[in-house]
């Protein structure tokens, strides 16, 4: 994939579907703010995409070097918020290795959530990721709030098991 992607720019789609939720996973951890995380997972695929004729591979695996466009990211925004470069570069390098097993759980379960039957995906979505609430959702989705309620349950009963596995 990388090396299609390198000949055709338009065949990244598959490299950003295929890892776009291990580094949203790694950017959200790290800065708190969603719509933060959101600009910087963005800024971090297009610098990916700019960038990808330059990528060689070196063993690790692909996502590793978008960690690393991520934490350049994020130690980049906090130089600008609070000016202090070399300690914000040491927190972020740091921050790489620290956070990669939690980022893997959390990709983990954002892949176990796209394998979900699509109602529960979209409560669980709507639920977690949106932190609507359960009228929010019964309103959205045109469903009664039991029966939302019902979808939140199997769904995360599906998690649960999936990850029992």
């Amino acid at each position: 994939m990388i090396e299609a992607a390198q000949q055709d720019p338009g065949r990244f789609a598959e490299l950003y579907e295929r890892n776009f939720h291990q580094v949203y996973a790694y950017v959200a951890r790290r800065v708190q703010d969603r719509a933060e995380a959101q600009d910087l997972t963005a800024h971090v695929f297009q610098q990916a995409l700019a960038n990808i004729r330059k990528f060689k591979w070196r063993g690790a695996p692909f996502v590793t070097w978008l960690y690393r466009i991520a934490a350049n990211a994020i130690a980049d925004q906090a130089r600008k918020k609070s000016g202090g470069p070399a300690e914000t570069e040491a927190r972020a390098n740091t921050a790489v290795d620290l956070d990669l097993e939690h980022v893997e759980r959390r990709a983990r379960l954002f892949r176990a959530v796209d394998t979900l039957p699509e109602d529960q995906r979209k409560v669980i979505l709507l639920r977690f990721g949106e932190e609507k609430t359960i009228r929010e959702i019964a309103v959205c989705l045109n469903r009664s709030e039991g029966a939302v309620k019902q979808l939140q349950f199997r769904g995360l009963e599906n998690l649960r098991a999936r990850f029992r596995e």
